[in-house]
């Protein structure tokens, strides 16, 4: 039996490096897997260049980067939790369904939210403008 180094307390610097290296991969393998992720960064830009291009404030602003922060990390939540799922249950699993539509809603429950306050923040902007 092979016996693993015991983790460290040390601070160091180069392993927290590291560990942002593996977090962007993580990120990269979400814009190279995930057509949901791509449709879901285009719409978080869309709602960056409307706020420049409404002005919105810095409260509003809060929560808007809240909100696709919101979205982003639900999606790569549920990515995360599909593959587990798949790993541990390649085959067709009633259960296993059930996880990966759970995950799935709490992905829609972050964008419909997402979406309420976008329109709350945007609709009164846009209306003074007509």
């Amino acid at each position: 039996m092979i016996m693993e180094k015991p983790a460290s307390n040390k601070f160091s610097f180069n392993q927290r490096l590291r560990s942002f290296g593996f977090a962007i991969k993580g990120i990269i393998a979400m814009f190279k897997d995930q057509h949901n992720f791509w449709i879901q960064c285009a719409v978080a830009i869309a709602v960056i260049i409307l706020g420049l291009l409404l002005n919105i404030g810095t409260t509003e602003w809060l929560f808007i980067s809240l909100s696709i922060g919101f979205v982003l990390t639900a999606e790569m939540f549920n990515s995360v939790i599909e593959k587990l799922v798949d790993l541990v249950s390649p085959e067709f699993n009633k259960k296993a369904g059930l996880i990966k539509d759970i995950a799935a809603g709490a992905v829609l429950i972050a964008a419909i939210t997402s979406a309420v306050i976008g329109l709350l923040i945007f609709v009164p902007r846009i209306l003074q403008l007509l």
